[in-house]
């Protein structure tokens, strides 16, 4: 994923959190979309599913590969 907030394509198919009310205690949903990279490493980006034009370039987060672990691994 590019780190430009103004490429992401939040329209693209991402994985949706569980519908099983562990929710954020905001009441936000989010959106983890992994890029694949041949010449780098994978990089999933992290933002609000609801998130505006005007919103979506100050409330996303990336992380490459290895820098981040499964919530299965966590638990």
């Amino acid at each position: 994923m590019p780190t430009d907030p103004h490429s992401l394509d939040v329209d693209s198919p991402a994985h949706e959190p569980d519908a099983d009310g562990d929710g954020p205690p905001s009441g936000r949903r989010y959106v983890a979309r992994v890029e694949t990279y041949d010449d780098a490493p994978d990089e999933c980006t992290i933002f609000p599913e609801d998130a505006d034009a005007d919103e979506l370039p100050t409330t996303w987060v990336s992380a490459e590969a290895g820098s981040y672990v499964s919530l299965e691994a966590m638990r």
